[in-house]
């Protein structure tokens, strides 16, 4: 399980986005986000920094500090 800070994350359509970009790229991707907390855990086949380009590519870059669980 990887876990993301996504600081630009603040709304249900943020969540969407993220969401649907992620699922995607891995359509079996297991994904918990937590909009208050402005993060997202991802289980994936996908390695860490691919999710990452992913989420950046979307528009919503991880924080630098996120680490994987």
């Amino acid at each position: 399980m990887h876990r993301f800070t996504l600081p630009d994350m603040s709304c249900g359509h943020c969540v969407a986005a993220i969401t649907e970009a992620l699922k995607a790229a891995d359509s079996q991707a297991r994904i918990e986000i937590d909009r208050e907390a402005r993060t997202a855990a991802v289980e994936s086949q996908l390695p860490r920094d691919a999710l990452a380009l992913v989420l950046t590519e979307a528009g919503y870059p991880p924080a630098p500090a996120s680490t994987a669980a």
